[in-house]
């Protein structure tokens, strides 16, 4: 399997080896094309590994994410040519850090902020408390395209 010796981001792909491992231990008998059928469908997928606002995403075409606050203005498209990890329907790139010719178009559907987080500070016997808010800016995209040396996904 070509997952476990990807490491480029830990939480998702420990999630996808944990899947084949279950499918594994699965009786063949009862369920014959289980573990088969979820092999190519992870093999087929399209789907790319970005960094933007320094944090890893994996992205795939026709979905919309949340990153860090991009200059950008809304309905605008964007190139990201920061790639990581590239799998066209089973033809796989691994980037050294970045894959070269590759890259993603998004567009910018619109800025928001975050879920508010609250921070508490207090010194215990002082009567010193402080509380403030905070809400990140965030900017949706949609994932529009992803080339890897002339070819779309």
């Amino acid at each position: 399997m070509f997952i476990s010796c990807i490491v480029v981001d830990r939480t998702i792909f420990h999630a996808r080896i944990g899947l084949f491992k279950k499918l594994e231990k699965l009786d063949n008998t009862k369920f014959p094309n289980t573990c088969t059928a979820a092999t190519e469908y992870l093999n087929t997928m399209s789907y790319a590994i970005i960094e933007t606002g320094g944090k890893q995403y994996r992205v795939e075409v026709g979905r919309f994410y949340d990153v860090e606050l991009l200059e950008a203005e809304e309905d605008s498209k964007l190139t990201i040519d920061k790639v990581l990890f590239v799998n066209m329907d089973g033809d796989i790139s691994i980037g050294q850090p970045i894959v070269d010719s590759a890259s993603v178009e998004v567009t910018v559907m619109r800025h928001h902020k975050a879920k508010k987080v609250i921070v508490y500070k207090m010194r215990p016997k002082k009567k010193t408390r402080r509380k403030n808010g905070h809400r990140q800016p965030l900017t949706r995209i949609m994932v529009e395209a992803i080339n890897l040396s002339g070819k779309a996904a």
